[in-house]
């Protein structure tokens, strides 16, 4: 030790100077070391001294403050996960009109064998071996509609053949009716021509008239069509023999007992809905058509263009909205072409149009609920984007998807809200 040191020869250590306690009534002074001790200490055990100002002077707005994050931190990943989102339906939608060629036979066959394996499944339960149930089932399927096509290919072309002819001969009975627009035309024609516009001639107008279907283009496109068939019939068959083993190999593989339970109830869930939706569907319309045909016949058509009506209208049916519309029009046509009076004319039409409205009012309600109850909006919105990426299978194709869509919704938590807008 330094012989200047004031403290004594017989000091050996440095003294740490004590800490200053706050006082009871006035608190510690800024600047003061505040002692932290622990509850759990002896009386007199050496305390821990930190300095600076106490932690309750700072306020708790400003400890707010230093704990929260910044609001800009959340919101960026959740733009740009909505962004990327955006982009992969944008690619998801161009990449099924790209493959529509290859898309549309398999889901045609996915769909089929989703409503033929309740079939196939109490065939094998008769312990016929599934893949002969398989085959009695698309065997007899595919006879059906060869045996329904037989009967519709005559008089439909029939009608291909004589519709130039028969618009022509409809053309008269409009004639008191259209009398005032041709005049009107004529008047605008004129008023055109003095003022100096181009007025369209008579070959441009030859040229707005309908002409036959081409036959051979007809012709020449059934070889890819019987091959999109023979696919959706194949695919069908392999759909029904190995589609459980793949779904049990592939649901196998998933991560946590949770999700293997939820996927398998999903699945059979849309099995079993979308097939007794199908199915009812299919009954409703088959009906429907047997009531139209049947009405037609008692008009004065000849059955066998009546059995052609009544199929198409059961068809269009499948199709809401959109497939009525289109009943409703073709029928209109076949009134004009078929009778004379306006009292007859609109007889078809009208008797079509009931039918339908009993049926989707009335009749599928009470059969169905509101199990597969869907958004109008949603539904004529979907429709329009599915017939345009696929056409008429996509028009076929759009409600069994979107009640599919639905029913996946309703069992994952985070898409529960999209499954209220669907419905």
């Amino acid at each position: 030790m330094s012989p200047t040191d004031p403290r004594g020869d017989d000091a050996d250590e440095r003294v740490v100077p004590a800490p200053l306690m706050p006082d009871p009534a006035n608190g510690p002074a800024d600047g003061a070391p505040v002692p932290l001790a622990d509850p759990g200490m002896s009386p007199g055990a050496p305390t821990t001294t930190a300095i600076g100002p106490a932690l309750t002077d700072v306020p708790v707005y400003a400890l707010d403050a230093l704990q929260a994050p910044p609001a800009d931190a959340e919101a960026a990943p959740r733009d740009g996960r909505g962004a990327l989102a955006v982009i992969a339906l944008i690619l998801g939608l161009a990449a099924c009109w790209l493959a529509r060629d290859l898309l549309v036979p398999i889901m045609l066959a996915m769909m089929l064998a989703l409503l033929a394996n309740p079939l196939v499944s109490r065939l094998h339960k008769l312990w016929i071996p599934r893949w002969i149930g398989s085959l009695l089932v698309v065997v007899g399927g595919l006879a059906l509609g060869v045996w329904l096509a037989s009967l519709l290919v005559a008089p439909a072309t029939d009608w291909i053949k004589q519709a130039p002819t028969e618009l022509r001969q409809v053309a008269p009975k409009f004639r008191a009716l259209t009398r005032q627009v041709e005049q009107a035309n004529k008047a605008a024609a004129s008023i055109a021509k003095a003022a100096g516009a181009p007025v369209a001639n008579a070959s441009t107008a030859d040229m707005d008239k309908p002409r036959p279907p081409n036959l051979w283009s007809m012709i020449a496109g059934a070889p890819r069509v019987l091959a999109s068939i023979g696919a959706v019939v194949l695919l069908s068959y392999f759909f029904l023999v190995y589609g459980q083993d793949l779904q049990r190999h592939a649901i196998a593989r998933m991560d946590g007992n949770q999700r293997k339970q939820l996927t398998i109830e999903i699945m059979r869930t849309i099995e079993a809905d979308l097939s007794r939706y199908v199915l009812t569907i299919s009954f409703i319309n088959a009906m429907l058509g047997l009531l139209l045909t049947g009405g037609l016949v008692w008009m004065g058509l000849d059955w066998s263009d009546a059995l052609l009506w009544g199929t198409l209208a059961a068809l269009l049916n499948f199709v809401p909205y959109v497939g009525p519309l289109t009943g409703v029009l073709l029928l209109g046509l076949v009134g004009l072409v078929t009778f004379g009076k306006p009292s007859q004319m609109v007889m078809p039409p009208a008797l079509y149009l009931g039918l339908h409205m009993l049926e989707s009012q009335a009749i599928t309600p009470v059969i169905l609920g509101r199990r597969m109850a869907l958004s109008p909006l949603v539904m004529l919105l979907w429709l329009m984007l599915w017939g345009f990426l696929w056409g008429i299978p996509g028009l076929l194709l759009a409600v069994p998807m979107l009640a599919s869509l639905k029913i996946v919704a309703e069992r994952v938590e985070r898409w529960q809200g999209w499954a209220k807008v669907i419905e």
